[in-house]
């Protein structure tokens, strides 16, 4: 099966644990939850999503017939790495990225010597051998993928308690202001709950901030 990619770039990790890592961003086409489509936004599981991931359009993107194919292109975004203790990192998002992201290519971005970190929705099983796995779950969706290294919730969300979350196997539980018109009110929802639930840390999404993809 062919893997549908919306775009593949270089940037800085903006969100979670990982802030600030460089990092190569693979943007898997398509969402379960979401057919990325304004008219169907209001019925939709998900309905504040802010990124594009419908076609294959994007830059980098394309449709990659093997994973060895699609792990040269993300390769050829990193820069050389002069040091050993260094590992590239491979972010592989959407959209849904479980969708398509399959054991072959987790396999196929270990052998050119990247990491591999997923931003899911918890909704799909993920394959063996992810490095980092990222679970923000969407209130109406079932959570299946319940461990990980991170649960990042987009917050607030009617529907969705944090409190709900803690027993949860993961390392760390971030809240994400919601971002949008409500964004400066959700920030201090966050920071009181944070404060008032340490179990809770702060994620902004700091490429915003200043202006990186």
């Amino acid at each position: 099966m062919p893997y549908l990619i919306k775009e593949i770039f270089y940037s800085l990790q903006g969100e979670g644990a990982q802030t600030g890592r460089p990092a190569v961003f693979c943007r898997f086409a398509g969402c379960n939850l979401w057919s990325g489509l304004d008219l169907d936004r209001p019925t939709s599981v998900c309905q504040f999503c802010d990124t594009d991931f419908t076609g294959t359009d994007g830059p980098g993107g394309g449709c990659f017939d093997a994973p060895e194919v699609l792990a040269a292109a993300v390769a050829d975004q990193f820069p050389p790495i002069k040091s050993d203790r260094l590992k590239p990192l491979v972010v592989c998002t959407g959209g849904e990225p479980l969708l398509q992201l399959d054991e072959a290519l987790v396999t196929a971005f270990h052998q050119i010597g990247f990491e591999v970190a997923i931003e899911t929705n918890g909704t799909l099983p993920a394959p063996s051998g992810i490095d980092w796995i990222c679970v923000s779950p969407k209130a109406g969706s079932p959570l299946n993928l319940r461990s990980g290294d991170e649960l990042k919730l987009v917050f607030p969300q009617e529907g969705l308690d944090p409190q709900d979350l803690e027993s949860l196997e993961f390392k760390f539980f971030f809240l994400q202001p919601k971002d949008g018109l409500d964004l400066q009110k959700n920030i201090r929802l966050a920071v009181d709950y944070c404060l008032n639930h340490p179990q809770w840390r702060l994620s902004l999404q700091m490429h915003k901030y200043i202006g990186i993809p």
